[in-house]
């Protein structure tokens, strides 16, 4: 009979989870237990956190045939979306040995460039009405499959304030957060959160249900929307250095802040402080998932200062000025 279930299930597009995701209290758990059990680094406890890395890129293609050629693997010389996934997904049962438990990704990508001025590229999921491109979806899913079977979480944004422009009104952006929660639902995957958009604070976002003064609605869509007794655990982040307001407060299962352009670290513990301070708050996990910091030879850091307040982190590794090719699934080609 369970070889029947997995058969159909197989031919149904709908995995069997093996890694569920859930949160008690501050506390991410998979599969029933805190994360790194019983851990603990220079005195301070690793268990429960979900430490990360942002990883946009996993998925990418370029729609814009322009734009696309500036992708192009240095040995083929042409852009390769399935190499692209394909490579993230040999790569990932080495970050799990490695100790990396989840990965940041995104439907409609992130700066392909780090940080872009302009960004002509056409890198997202949805069509011009919200609905998800079934291509898109296909490498979406090869990823989940692969962390699901790595025992990773994956953290799963729907929105990027350089895409979203590419949706016409906000009925399309609606009809997208159900298109894209439903699929996760219909799926079965049990090992991811949702960031429903990046950097809910940043003025570029073209819609204003995904600006935030009501970025709340999508979080409650998604979060109301049930399959089997079933949600998805749910929230949004901010831009580097900003706390999150009331209204996410109330309405998330975590909480997600970036660290970028916080040179301080004592600025990343001050941020912790006061996030836990807003209105509304109660215990639940908080989350850096992008900081581009790194001094981890040094005593004082942004890692180790969100570690000492029990705050996962995650690196935000992109191409810097010189290099030729990165190696952190932000700026494609990836080495």
């Amino acid at each position: 009979m369970k070889l029947f279930v997995t058969i159909l299930c197989v031919l149904s597009g709908v995995v069997s989870a093996e890694t569920i995701v859930s949160i008690v209290g501050e506390d991410f758990h998979l599969n029933g237990k805190p994360t790194y059990a019983g851990r603990e680094w220079k005195g301070h406890r690793i268990e429960g956190l979900l430490l990360n890395s942002r990883m946009v890129q996993a998925t990418y293609d370029d729609l814009n045939p322009e734009s696309a050629k500036r992708w192009a693997y240095p040995d083929t010389h042409k852009w390769d979306a399935e190499r692209n996934v394909s490579e993230f997904i040999a790569a990932m049962p080495e970050w799990k040995t490695h100790g990396l438990l989840a990965v940041t990704v995104n439907f409609q990508g992130g700066s392909p460039e780090g940080y872009s001025k302009t960004q002509p590229w056409i890198s997202g999921a949805f069509t011009e009405d919200g609905s998800l491109r079934p291509e898109f979806a296909a490498r979406m899913k090869r990823v989940l499959d692969a962390a699901d079977a790595n025992g990773m979480a994956v953290i799963l944004g729907y929105f990027y304030f350089g895409q979203d422009q590419h949706l016409k009104d906000e009925a399309a952006v609606i009809h997208a957060t159900d298109e894209a929660t439903n699929w996760l639902l219909t799926g079965g995957w049990k090992n991811v959160l949702v960031e429903v958009n990046n950097e809910t604070n940043v003025k570029a976002y073209d819609h204003d249900i995904l600006r935030p003064n009501r970025i709340h609605e999508l979080i409650e869509r998604v979060h109301n929307t049930e399959r089997d007794g079933r949600h998805l655990l749910v929230g949004t982040s901010y831009g580097g250095g900003s706390i999150p307001k009331e209204n996410v407060v109330r309405t998330s299962d975590f909480l997600l802040l970036h660290g970028n352009r916080v040179e301080d670290p004592a600025r990343i513990t001050e941020m912790i402080k006061q996030t836990r301070a807003v209105a509304g708050s109660k215990p639940m996990p908080i989350l850096f998932n992008e900081d581009d910091h790194e001094n981890f030879d040094q005593p004082a850091n942004n890692f180790a200062a969100a570690i000492a307040d029990h705050v996962s982190w995650g690196w935000f590794d992109y191409r810097r000025k010189g290099e030729s090719l990165e190696e952190g699934y932000q700026s494609p080609p990836v080495n």
